[in-house]
């Protein structure tokens, strides 16, 4: 098997790491903006260099990882689609939601295989809090509580194309209650601040945001993020039915404090970001696009899921900006005449 990986930034050169330990993903055919970049990782994995992109379609793959920026995503998922090649694409697969599902409906139209990344899903503490909901462990589910927290801001160059804080990064909060707890939101009301550095005002992104989410079961569930944590990265969801209620993501480097006096102590080396906190669940991801690649697995991830994620950030920026709950149904789907819904 050859893999052709797009994009050698830093997820980029993350991803193809990975790749170069297993075995099953056989060779590897690197590409980037930045030829010399992609020089210099082939180097240290031992892989192949491909002058430009458009090399990794010419020299043959048998798969295609698309790691570059966002708005290159498009173009390379459809190209590879449309080429019979299984893609792996990081998250976001389009810069909007319109964009989105022109992509998606190239996806259907082609057949494709498509698999997002939301390593979340691979991470031990949240697969394990899925069963437990989904066993019936916890009794009837009512109250869901998420967090992301980044432990310092980004740069303006990428706030000013990451697509804001909902989709960016509590997109991956939206993906994971939809995972866990097996429902559909169906509603939404949001808030969010830009009080924090002047670059969230510049670029007209906030650096926190809160949302109650109403599931289409009943259950209530509160998200929110930041970019200021400067106790370090913070990423967890809370599960409370009522039977019992449990908490993926609280460990001993979970960067928080209790005041009581008998409480558990301060983390001594708190999450500094999210490659060391999801790394073993970006192994997994890809781990798990090599056995789709090859027949042996499904896909964990198709690009359905990923919209529908995408269509509840949509509507957290929505109800932000005009200061009222949104419905989900006011918001477009990919219901495409001739293709069957799944």
């Amino acid at each position: 098997m050859r893999i052709g990986l797009i994009g050698t930034g830093r997820i980029g050169s993350f991803h193809a790491a990975a790749l170069a330990r297993q075995p099953q993903a056989g060779s590897l055919l690197l590409a980037d903006a930045d030829p010399a970049r992609a020089a210099r990782l082939a180097d240290r994995l031992g892989a192949t260099a491909a002058p430009t992109v458009e090399q990794v379609f010419t020299w043959g793959v048998d798969a295609v990882v698309v790691a570059c920026a966002t708005d290159g995503h498009p173009d390379l998922v459809v190209r590879a689609v449309r080429g019979g090649l299984p893609v792996f694409c990081e998250k976001p697969l389009a810069p909007d939601l319109a964009r989105t599902l022109s992509v998606l409906r190239e996806v259907e139209a082609a057949g494709g295989v498509l698999q997002m990344g939301f390593m979340r899903r691979f991470d031990a503490g949240y697969r394990t809090a899925r069963d437990l909901v989904r066993s019936g462990a916890l009794g009837r589910l009512h109250t869901v509580r998420t967090m992301t927290a980044d432990p310092a801001p980004p740069s303006a160059e990428y706030l000013a194309t990451s697509g804001g804080l909902y989709r960016d990064c509590l997109v991956h909060d939206f993906d994971t209650v939809r995972w866990v707890t097996g429902h559909e939101v169906v509603e939404v009301y949001a808030a969010g601040s830009d009080a924090g550095p002047v670059r969230f005002r510049e670029t007209g992104d906030i650096d926190t945001a809160a949302a109650v989410l109403s599931l289409d079961d009943g259950t209530l569930v509160t998200a929110t993020g930041t970019r200021c944590n400067g106790a370090g990265y913070d990423v967890r969801m809370e599960l409370a039915g009522e039977l019992d209620q449990v908490s993926a993501g609280l460990d001993d480097r979970t960067p928080i404090a209790s005041t009581e006096p008998h409480g558990p102590p301060p983390a001594s080396k708190p999450w500094t970001g999210f490659l060391e906190r999801f790394g073993p669940a970006y192994e997994a991801e890809l781990t798990a696009f090599v056995r789709l690649v090859r027949g042996e697995g499904p896909n964990p991830c198709d690009g359905r899921e990923a919209l529908a994620a995408l269509r509840v950030a949509e509507a957290c920026e929505l109800s932000r900006r005009e200061r009222r709950r949104v419905r989900l149904e006011e918001l477009p789907d990919l219901r495409v005449p001739g293709l069957p819904d799944r």
